[in-house]
């Protein structure tokens, strides 16, 4: 398994940027890669990622752990990846938010699995600047979004 980890600082408050997080929904508007994301049950996404030559990549995932403000971590049970991660949130200042993520990943054998590992080569940049764009829709103070 392949691991990464990054951290950014947000300049907004740690209850705002937990729960822009927690709604998986939102992920697309800040994931370069990720298509979609359905919230299937209580504990349960379907991801969908844009793969290679307009092959969508597939998974089902599932919240193993939430602490209110502190913590989210995620684990797949299906699909054409194997993952699992977490991020967590703390005070990084005035009306700011440290956000680290870690995750590790395996993706699937096979002519797929090529596809799959072209979609997460070169994850630590891909991570960054997902985070990026994180910060600058966290920050754009639309929090309609996370209540939705």
């Amino acid at each position: 398994m392949a691991s990464v980890v990054k951290t950014i600082i947000v300049d907004a408050p740690i209850s705002q940027v937990f729960t822009y997080w927690k709604n998986f929904e939102n992920f697309p508007r800040f994931m370069e890669n990720i298509e979609s994301i359905q919230v299937t049950g209580p504990d349960m996404t379907h991801w969908v990622a844009k793969g290679p030559l307009g092959v969508s990549v597939e998974w089902d995932a599932k919240t193993t752990y939430i602490e209110e403000n502190k913590k989210i971590a995620w684990q797949s049970t299906g699909g054409n990846i194997e993952t699992h991660g977490a991020v967590t949130f703390a005070e990084g200042g005035p009306n700011q938010t440290e956000v680290t993520v870690g995750l590790e990943y395996s993706p699937i054998g096979g002519a797929l699995g090529e596809a799959v590992a072209k979609l997460f080569s070169d994850p630590e940049d891909k991570l960054e600047e997902d985070l990026n764009r994180f910060k600058q829709v966290a920050q754009s103070g639309d929090w309609n979004a996370a209540q939705s």
